[in-house]
């Protein structure tokens, strides 16, 4: 069986896609094989993978008007992208019997096909991040180290707790990692102090450092490894994806 993850935070801004595409190439490189679903109508991951505008995408999957398109970054790395007509998807599907099982049925295909099969979210709790709730076993959730990252984090539980009821009986978050990270900042240690409270024995010990590479990658449709291989971003990349394969 595959290891399915979805990334979820509904707070905008905490490098959640950042951190999929290059979670999933830091798994690739350590000889896993990596399927990455974005499933956010804004379409950052699918772009910072050179693929804007997709013209057959996830949502065509949901709708089924046509199968969902797997596009090969490397022979360990493909992805399903997302493009702006996603946006009406949770339209398209409200009078959908067991519409928080679309994405589930899409998933199933590709079960143990892959290591890891990791779904970027939109940042809300919608039918889009309900069906990525449904469809997986894990949640990994990104958090900036800023106090308002606490803020908010009541719901999302409730939503993840409320699929784990009614929904999907496996999922569970098994995973936090703080991004943005400044060891410098005593703000920043206490947030971290905060975090670890609130999710005992489930945050990383890796930490994403604050680093303008990482802003800079995905302008230039580039993984951190790829664009500065150097840099405080990939070396951090490269511990969390160590930490992900020792936790499975």
């Amino acid at each position: 069986m595959s290891n399915i993850i979805a990334v979820a935070n509904h707070k905008g801004g905490v490098g959640k896609t950042t951190s999929v595409q290059n979670i999933g190439v830091a798994l690739s490189k350590l000889g896993k094989k990596i399927l990455l679903i974005d499933l956010d109508p804004q379409a950052n991951l699918s772009d910072s993978f050179g693929l804007e505008d997709a013209e057959v995408s996830i949502y065509d999957a949901l709708t089924e008007k046509a199968p969902a398109p797997v596009h090969i970054v490397s022979d360990t790395l493909h992805i399903i992208p997302s493009n702006l007509d996603l946006s009406v998807a949770e339209v398209e599907l409200s009078n959908v019997p067991g519409r928080e099982y679309v994405l589930k049925e899409i998933v199933n295909q590709w079960d143990g096909m892959y290591d890891f099969i990791i779904i970027d979210c939109p940042p809300s709790l919608g039918l889009l991040t309900i069906n990525a709730l449904t469809a997986c076993n894990e949640v990994y959730i990104p958090l900036d180290a800023q106090y308002f990252s606490m803020k908010g984090l009541d719901k999302l539980m409730f939503i993840i707790n409320k699929i784990k009821v009614r929904l999907n009986k496996e999922v569970e978050v098994t995973g936090v990692f703080l991004t943005q990270f400044d060891n410098r900042l005593v703000l920043n240690k206490n947030i971290a102090d905060m975090i670890e409270d609130y999710f005992p024995n489930k945050v990383f010990k890796t930490r994403i450092r604050k680093n303008i590479a990482l802003v800079e990658a995905p302008i230039d449709n580039m993984d951190i490894f790829t664009y500065a291989p150097s840099s405080n971003g990939a070396k951090d990349y490269k511990n969390l994806g160590l930490e992900i394969v020792a936790a499975h």
